[in-house]
């Protein structure tokens, strides 16, 4: 079922299924190898102790479901421990108890670089199993629960304290779950984030004094242009980090930062049309129109980065995805390159240097040259079953064709450029098929 359904959910049932076996198979390997050891006289003396100091019990339950990372297996080998002798019921009991407090940790530390909002239910969690785990303990150890219990040598018992102290948490535990939100919101709380203007933050670099004034204008305009573009980078760079991270309070914050990129692009055709055009030259009614085309590539360019990238960074922290080392090698690179590219456009915009924008065209075929070898890579790890690139494939492309288009976007300032200097052809249809047979 893993390896051959292609539904994912069913996959993960396959998943479930041969983690359960294999916990299955390793208490029974252990309990096979308990046979000589319990005729020693060390883990007796181990028994022993538990037996008689149940805290201690309690905290080595606790640790070991930690370190197994799974309750389930812990509660398990213990429950297998008494079955075969090993441990004493009444250690069992500690042990378990233990286990309990020991998932509510294992959820604290699996939650740990998620959002305060999503960390307050474990935390609420770890209170009252925490809480209940230690009553639970002081009032079976010190009353004649114990000792009935003491009378029966199964697992079974260690199984049926297990379910009753969790119905018992459950029936106990939801009239107090309105009274943790206020607490828990204080311990944890939302994040503010600010989407107000930052007072340090460059203001508009469109000056409506020198609107008049053509070449001044222009110059604003560049200026503003410049600014929208270095947004766009700001919003660019930490993409790969997130996507590790999942930060998901820094992908809200710059996600927000698209709403300026929009608001720029706003200003800038505003700005340009108030630009009087019979005070321009036709060269620079050209540089307005060139600059006001940009700046619609780069309101695309953070669409790109916010409503794509960073959503396939959430989506992958949410759905714990992992893509392969050759897949996250492929896209860090492309990432690097998109990068590299945006400081060369940037110095385009500025310069108009004919060479730059050359180069600039020609790692912008470099790109779609990695793109689709990455895709063809991927593919082929596919097909042979590598399992990180079954579960990550949609998101691995999506970003290899988001990455593409952003980096085409970017170079979108070499185009006008090049056409000016006669290194742009019009087309690149061939416009005489008979001619291209031959």
């Amino acid at each position: 079922m893993f390896l051959k359904v292609p539904s994912q959910t069913l996959r993960q049932v396959g998943r479930i299924l041969l983690g359960i076996a294999f916990i299955l198979l390793a208490l029974r390997l252990i309990g096979e190898a308990m046979g000589p050891i319990k005729d020693g006289s060390f883990l007796p003396a181990i028994a022993g102790y538990l037996q008689a100091d149940y805290v201690t019990a309690f905290l080595v339950g606790a640790a070991i479901t930690f370190i197994m990372h799974s309750s389930v297996a812990a509660i398990l080998m213990f429950v297998t421990f008494v079955t075969l002798g090993v441990l004493p019921v009444i250690a069992g009991v500690s042990l378990i108890l233990g286990a309990n407090l020991g998932s509510a940790l294992l959820a604290i530390w699996l939650s740990r670089g998620m959002s305060n909002k999503a960390r307050r239910v474990p935390l609420g969690n770890l209170f009252l199993r925490g809480t209940g785990a230690i009553l639970a303990l002081i009032l079976v150890n010190n009353s004649p629960i114990l000792s009935w219990l003491s009378g029966f040598g199964s697992g079974q018992v260690l199984v049926s304290v297990h379910l009753t102290f969790n119905i018992v948490l459950l029936f106990v535990s939801l009239p107090f779950v309105g009274f943790l939100e206020r607490p828990l919101n204080a311990l944890l709380p939302d994040p503010k984030v600010n989407d107000s203007p930052d007072p340090l933050k460059p203001i508009s670099a469109l000056d409506d004094k020198v609107i008049n004034n053509p070449q001044m204008a222009i110059a604003s305009l560049t200026r503003e242009v410049l600014r929208m573009s270095e947004i766009v980078e700001m919003m660019t760079r930490p993409v790969m980090e997130l996507y590790e991270s999942g930060d998901n309070e820094r992908i809200k914050v710059l996600q927000l930062l698209d709403k300026s990129v929009n608001s720029a692009l706003s200003d800038i055709r505003r700005y340009a049309a108030k630009i009087p055009l019979d005070k321009m030259s036709k060269s620079q009614v050209r540089h307005v129109r060139e600059l006001t085309e940009y700046s619609i590539n780069l309101e695309v360019a953070g669409d790109i980065v916010a409503k794509k990238l960073l959503h396939l960074a959430k989506i992958k922290t949410q759905k714990r995805l992992k893509f392969s080392t050759a897949g996250w090698n492929e896209l860090q690179d492309l990432h690097e390159r998109v990068i590299a590219n945006m400081s060369v456009a940037f110095n385009v915009l500025l310069t108009e240097d004919i060479e730059c924008a050359r180069l600039l065209m020609e790692e912008k075929s470099a790109m779609a040259n990695k793109e689709r070898k990455s895709r063809k890579k991927h593919l082929k790890r596919l097909r042979e079953g590598f399992e990180d690139s079954f579960e990550s494939s949609d998101i691995h492309l999506e970003t290899l064709r988001a990455l593409k288009d952003l980096n085409s976007q970017i170079a979108a300032v070499a185009y006008p450029i090049l056409y000016r200097g006669g290194q742009l052809l019009d087309t690149r249809l061939v416009e005489n098929l008979d001619e291209a047979a031959e």
